[in-house]
């Protein structure tokens, strides 16, 4: 039978003990004698010696617990948040993965989700499979965790996310695996590409060579003055330029040798224009306008018709007195008349272009004024010649008569924009 100080041995021990049943098997018991009516439990707390270790105890493992039930409730927090994002990625076609340690969703400033992994669709730069194995780095720290969650708690919970994380995980590395294939075989794709364009520029180097060494033959093997220019095309940049410019004339004959077959309109044979005046002196057949002679802007009427695609030896010929101008056109004189700028001497210090109008003094260039066709023996003179003299222009007959201010000679014109010069003699395509 138990005394009563046993009695109150037992209670005391239940008291220090009943938030503790783990450390049962390491507890003392003490049987100490106290009054009948005293609190068992509050008296054993305030007494000295071995009950302050036992109280102590107590309180770490009343600490410990809490502590363990946060825990739990953060995993499960943290289980239910993986949960959500993992049926919202199923949900997707773009695959959205947090960055470690967030708490929600990273969002683009207008609300909707932001791909952090990049468009899949697309071959993939460098910065995007760098962002690639971090996510795939970032899935597999998880899963770790996760597995040490699973074995700490046997929670199927967790263990039906890892299989999830599990199949993701592989299917990204599947893509990636796919777009870094798709990229090295555009980059194969564009070696060829390279080289093909390498073994092109090659080719079209070699012909270009080809024909600079013709030309090359060409130049040399011929005459200084035995040769043409030819504008293909109507543009505003195609022109040439004589490097000498007129001296101030009072009188003047300008003549040579045209082919075209443009329309409407031939355009601008040349034009010379002087600092304050671009239309000093201007040769110019465009729209539907026959083709005039301008001296300081002042006009007459041309009667040639040359766009049959013929060659045809035009000349124009004007003195300042009475401002007199006779037009002729293979050595037949066609027109004439007076009062063209009369008493204006031609000023010089200007510049002479072939093939283009000038709005200021060396450019401001029309492609609708522009030249099309050919050209050929250029001359200009300080006088009027005479219709003889013409006329053995137009048909040969004198071949040593060449301008006295402008010659025809190739070393006297620079070609600009893709005008070129070929050999020609004109005396040889009409006879």
């Amino acid at each position: 039978m138990i005394s009563g100080a046993c009695w109150r041995c037992l209670l005391l021990s239940f008291c220090f003990l009943r938030g503790s049943a783990q450390n049962l098997a390491q507890t003392r018991f003490i049987c100490t004698s106290v009054p009948v009516d005293m609190d068992l439990c509050t008296s054993s707390m305030q007494n000295s010696g071995p009950t302050e270790d036992l109280k102590t105890t107590i309180l770490q493992l009343r600490e410990t617990v809490l502590q363990q039930k946060e825990t739990i409730m953060n995993q499960k927090d943290t289980i239910r948040e993986l949960t959500t994002k993992l049926a919202r990625c199923e949900g997707n076609t773009v695959l959205e993965i947090p960055s470690l340690g967030s708490t929600g969703s990273r969002k683009k400033e207008n609300g909707t989700p932001k791909n952090t992994m990049g468009d899949l669709s697309r071959t993939p730069t460098a910065e995007t499979l760098t962002q690639l194995g971090q996510t795939l780095q970032s899935l597999k720290t998880r899963l770790e965790n996760l597995e040490m969650y699973s074995r700490g708690n046997s929670s199927a919970q967790a263990n039906s996310l890892k299989d999830l994380l599990q199949l993701k995980i592989e299917d990204l590395e599947k893509q990636v695996l796919s777009r870094v294939n798709n990229l090295e075989e555009g980059k194969m794709n564009l070696r060829n590409e390279s080289e093909q364009r390498g073994k092109i520029e090659s080719t079209l180097t070699t012909l270009h060579q080809r024909i600079t060494d013709l030309e090359k033959g060409q130049k040399e093997n011929r005459p200084a003055d035995k040769f043409q220019l030819t504008f293909p095309l109507r543009t505003n940049y195609m022109y040439a330029k004589v490097k000498k410019s007129l001296p101030e004339m009072y009188a003047f004959t300008v003549s040579m040798w045209l082919k075209s077959n443009a329309s409407p309109g031939v355009g601008t044979p040349f034009s010379y224009a002087v600092p304050g005046q671009a239309n000093e002196l201007v040769l110019i057949e465009w729209g539907n306008n026959p083709m005039e002679i301008l001296i300081n802007d002042k006009v007459a009427k041309l009667p040639f018709v040359i766009n049959d695609g013929k060659w045809h030896h035009i000349c124009v010929a004007w003195t300042t007195r009475d401002g007199v101008w006779e037009a002729y056109q293979d050595g037949v004189m066609r027109g004439n008349g007076e009062n063209l700028a009369p008493y204006h001497p031609i000023k010089h210090q200007g510049v002479l272009v072939l093939g283009q109008e000038q709005d200021t003094v060396g450019g401001g260039f029309d492609a609708t004024q522009a030249f099309v066709g050919e050209m050929a023996h250029f001359n200009m003179w300080d006088r009027k010649l005479t219709v003889g003299e013409v006329y053995n222009l137009a048909t040969c007959s004198n071949k040593a008569l060449t301008g006295n201010v402008i010659s025809w000679a190739e070393t006297n014109i620079d070609i600009f924009g893709g005008a070129t010069k070929w050999t020609f003699d004109a005396c040889r395509q009409i006879n």
